[in-house]
């Protein structure tokens, strides 16, 4: 299982680290990330432990909408993991945090 609260201790590093400052306009030179590129590189680079992945993928976007990405992408992670496994929604969110009522509630 993946450790959720390193995860969530880097995220809330990123948010002391990155005060909201008004956003420069775009420079043509750097490739441009979007928020769902930005979630991304920062999940997997936390499954990683790339400290440097991490610290990009937070530069990329606003903290609030590297936030939203992970939300969304572990929405649609849960989702997809659930209709794989024919199991309710909350069952697979649970088990995937160990809580209890994990159990699918299928009937025989």
């Amino acid at each position: 299982m993946i450790a959720v609260r390193p995860a969530l201790a880097r995220l809330r590093k990123v948010f002391a680290a990155h005060p909201p400052v008004p956003v420069p306009p775009p420079d043509p030179s750097r490739p441009q990330h979007n928020v769902f590129e930005a979630a991304a590189t920062y999940v997997t680079a936390s499954v990683e432990d790339d400290e440097d992945r991490l610290d990009e993928a937070a530069g990329w976007v606003a903290p609030d909408a590297l936030v939203f990405g992970i939300n969304e992408l572990a929405c649609r992670a849960v989702i997809a993991l659930a209709r794989e496994r024919d199991e309710p929604v909350e069952a697979v969110a649970r088990g995937l945090l160990g809580l209890p009522g994990a159990e699918p509630s299928r009937p025989v």
